[in-house]
């Protein structure tokens, strides 16, 4: 059994200035098929952003996409995780934070980002999350 964050986290997670738009971040998160965006300025996080959050925060506000940054709808006050934190604290963190997604930072740098359905496919096997994490896109 795996302990580590570094183990089940998506390495590859996709980053954004914090300057680029709700529309851009909805591309992005189209061609990479996930649902979040992890914000920065510079190298540094500064944010997270969700499919939701361009929906709720941006589009139902009336903010225009092509010109609303993201900045404006972004999560700022952020839990993370580190690489080498283990699987059980990022477990406390979602529950203590109502939270389904970390940012994996290391020295305030994005390394990945962990979900809730990253965890239930190492922890909880058996769970209809982790059936549904575990499978294919359908898209």
């Amino acid at each position: 059994m795996v302990d580590k964050i570094s183990e089940v986290m998506t390495r590859d997670a996709v980053t954004l200035s914090s300057t680029e738009t709700l529309a851009q971040a909805a591309k992005q998160m189209r061609d990479a098929d996930v649902g979040d965006v992890i914000v920065v300025d510079g190298d540094r996080v500064v944010g997270l952003v969700t499919d939701r959050d361009i929906v709720v925060r941006g589009i139902a506000e009336d903010l225009d996409p092509f010109t609303t940054a993201l900045t404006s709808v972004c999560t700022h006050d952020l839990v993370t995780v580190g690489p080498d934190d283990s699987i059980d604290s990022a477990v406390q963190r979602m529950r203590e934070h109502a939270v389904r997604r970390l940012p994996v930072v290391a020295d305030g740098k994005p390394v990945g980002v962990v979900t809730l359905g990253d965890l239930a496919v190492e922890r909880d096997t058996d769970s209809a999350l982790a059936e549904i994490s575990a499978s294919e896109p359908n898209n």
